[in-house]
């Protein structure tokens, strides 16, 4: 395959920016590996990345301005990029989430909140935010954006070892087997028992204080190098191609398809911040309403604060930052005053129930109603009164009764209204399916 070159005449001033920013040195620009990756994104991605610009086209500017003011480089929205696709519902098998892909920890780390409301890492202001404080923490133990950018990806330690490694192997390389060699080897062992979890990361971290002080400092093209023979490379493979993967979506953004004439719009994304309103809601609010005052269709409102789990607003905040369109703003400062608090519905407990089976009734948490009503257990009592905060698209429906004649039979009324004998046994209490005439049988489906 030919690879469309940046070499000489193919490459621009802001192809340099994007790496100028990762403080990576421009010759990097002619890496033949780089340009494979930037080749094959360009030749095979080029409809899914105009389609994600596209999706994100709301949210993209206050992610942009976010970045400006934390003073981070511009080219970490492809860090995003890299990360999620710019999905604000993303998640991994490596239970990571959200735009940044925080794991539970990390996100934790970094002021996220997780509980049965919210999951902050999929709030895609907070969770850039937080994505910038842990860039930055990255960036004053590196000193460069693209090692923190693969710190970011496959962790400090790793990075460390890299770098350890790399500038031991540098100085050999300098000076000769045989020079320092006392030192050299005992480096290189600890070096290696740490890889066999023999000793702990600080170990490690003692020969990283003393090598970083040599002359000898590895760039990029040192730490990417791919030594034959060696089963673990200074950097894992996903790192290295993570890396090479964001510069290569920041030279697209560079490309004629995007400045053409159906995707221009995507060149001023980022010059406006007036895409994205935060408002302020008391806690309890059900998200059904706040659309319904805003006057947004129920999945946007949800698809841009998909960090809200239940629907409902933290009952326990006296207010909680949402995230609408601009455009409409003033509608919601108008109409706010119209603003309810959830539904709630009485839940009398019967014979048979559960905390998960009635969670599972009105789609709510059995954690969260344990919560609601106060239980130190799951020991429920019959006739108990339980408060379950539903919306009333949640609510069950009412139950209608079917009065028994003559010659019916409980297998006869389950098939006419659809419903499973069992549940229609369990519906109204019964261990046999014998009725009599002129018995109330519940209907509810």
């Amino acid at each position: 395959m030919a690879f469309a070159s940046l070499v000489g005449s193919n490459y621009n001033q802001r192809d340099l920016l994007v790496l100028k920013e990762l403080d990576i040195d421009a010759s990097y620009i002619t890496d033949y590996k780089l340009q494979k990756t930037y080749s094959r994104f360009l030749n095979r991605a080029q409809s899914k990345y105009i389609e994600k610009l596209n999706n994100a086209s709301l949210f993209m500017p206050k992610i942009k301005e976010i970045l400006r003011e934390e003073n981070m480089p511009s080219s970490f929205i492809y860090l995003a990029m890299a990360e999620s696709y710019l999905n604000l519902n993303a998640k991994s098998p490596a239970r990571a989430a959200g735009l940044w892909q925080f794991i539970p920890t990390t996100g934790k780390n970094f002021g996220l909140k997780k509980d049965l409301y919210v999951d902050e890492r999929m709030d895609f202001v907070k969770s850039t935010y937080a994505a910038s404080r842990y860039l930055k923490y990255l960036h004053r133990k590196f000193d460069k954006w693209y090692l923190a950018a693969i710190a970011y990806n496959c962790g400090e330690g790793r990075v460390i070892e890299a770098i350890t490694r790399a500038t031991i192997d540098m100085y050999v390389e300098d000076n000769g087997r045989n020079h320092n060699k006392k030192q050299i080897s005992k480096f290189r062992k600890v070096i290696k028992d740490y890889q066999k979890k023999r000793v702990r990361f600080k170990e490690l971290y003692k020969v990283y204080k003393v090598v970083r002080k040599w002359k000898y400092k590895p760039d990029v093209n040192e730490l990417l190098i791919v030594q034959k023979g060696l089963r673990r490379q200074y950097l894992p493979f996903e790192s290295r191609h993570y890396i090479r993967k964001i510069i290569s979506l920041g030279f697209m953004n560079n490309r004629e398809f995007i400045s053409s004439q159906d995707n221009s719009h995507l060149l001023n994304q980022g010059s406006s911040t007036s895409t994205i309103a935060t408002i302020h809601v008391n806690g309890g609010m059900h998200m059904k309403n706040i659309s319904e005052v805003v006057g947004i269709d129920y999945k946007e409102l949800k698809n841009l604060n998909r960090h809200i789990k239940r629907n409902i607003i933290p009952p326990e905040a006296k207010t909680y930052p949402l995230y609408i369109p601009y455009s409409r703003l003033a509608r919601f400062n108008a109409n706010k005053g119209s603003l309810k608090k959830a539904t709630y519905a009485i839940h009398i407990v019967r014979s048979g129930d559960s905390l998960g089976a009635i969670g599972r009734r009105y789609n709510v948490s059995y954690k969260l109603i344990k919560r609601y009503n106060k239980l130190k257990s799951n020991f429920l009592s019959l006739k108990q009164k339980l408060v379950i905060p539903v919306s009333p698209e949640d609510l069950p429906k009412k139950p209608r009764f079917y009065l028994v004649k003559s010659g019916d039979t409980l297998d006869a009324i389950s098939k006419r209204y659809k419903i499973n004998l069992k549940k229609l046994m369990k519906d109204n209490n019964k261990r046999t399916s014998f009725i009599n005439i002129g018995d109330k049988i519940v209907i509810n489906n």
